[in-house]
C-alpha cells in the first residue's frame, strides 16, 4: 500500500517510511506528486493542522493522504512551544535555534520540574472529505544541555530519564520503535485498512 505524505520535513518522512515498512505501506512526498501549495497551519491543535494538510494533499492528488502534526509541549510554559513547535524561533528559524530559545526560556528551573511530551496526530484523509485520526505521545523532561547527534528538532534537548539520553543519542531504531510518532502510526494502522477500503 502506498500513501501520500502531506509533508516537507524530510526528518519526518525518514522516520515514517521506517515505521511504514514493516506494516507493508510505502510513502511518497506530496510534492513528488506536483503538489507545491504551501499549506499554512492555522490550526490551534496537532489534530486541527493535521487535518487541514491531509485535506488539501488529498484534494489536490485526488488520494488519500497522511498528514503528521507534532510537537513538543512543556509543563513548565504552559504547553508551549505546542503548535507552534517548528516555528518557536521564528519562522525561518532551524532546529537548534529553536531548542536554545527552549533552554533559554527553562533557564534556571530545576529538573523536577522540566517534564515534557513529544506529541503527534496522524490524519489520514480521503479526497471526499473523510478522516481517520490516531495520537501517540513520548513523556520526558527537557534537559540541562542538548546532547546527541541523532534525530532532529528538539531530539537533542529531550531527555528520556529512565534511560539518562536524549533522543538524539538514541539509535535510529530505538526512536523509531518508542516514539510519539511510532505510537500514532500504529494505532492509525488499526483503522487504516477498513477506512481504504470503505472509501467510494
Amino acid at each position: 500500500m502506498e500513501l501520500v505524505l502531506a509533508t516537507s520535513n524530510q526528518g519526518k518522512r525518514r522516520e515514517i517510511e521506517a515505521i511504514a515498512a514493516p506494516m507493508g505501506v510505502s510513502v511518497r512526498l506530496a510534492a513528488e506528486l506536483g503538489f507545491s501549495q504551501e499549506v499554512e497551519e492555522t490550526g490551534d491543535t496537532f489534530r486541527e493542522n493535521a487535518a487541514l494538510k491531509a485535506l488539501a494533499v488529498a484534494a489536490a492528488l485526488g488520494r488519500p493522504a497522511l498528514a503528521d502534526d507534532s510537537g513538543l509541549v512543556v509543563d513548565a510554559l504552559g504547553g508551549a512551544p505546542g503548535v507552534k513547535s517548528a516555528r518557536y524561533a521564528g519562522e525561518k528559524a532551524g532546529d537548534r535555534a529553536n531548542y536554545q530559545k527552549l533552554l533559554a526560556a527553562l533557564q534556571g528551573v530545576p529538573m523536577e520540574r522540566r517534564g515534557a511530551a513529544f506529541v503527534c496526530v496522524m490524519c489520514l484523509a480521503a479526497p471526499g472529505g473523510a478522516t481517520l485520526f490516531a495520537a501517540g505521545r513520548l513523556n520526558g523532561a527537557i534537559a540541562l544541555a542538548p546532547a546527541g547527534e541523532g534525530g532532529f528538532g528538539y531530539d537533542p534537548v529531550f531527555l528520556l530519564p529512565e534511560l539518562g539520553l536524549t533522543v538524539a543519542q538514541l539509535p535510529a531504531g530505538e526512536k523509531n520503535r518508542i516514539s510519539h510518532r511510532a505510537a500514532a502510526l500504529a494505532k492509525l494502522s488499526q483503522g487504516m485498512g477498513p477506512f481504504l477500503k470503505g472509501l467510494p
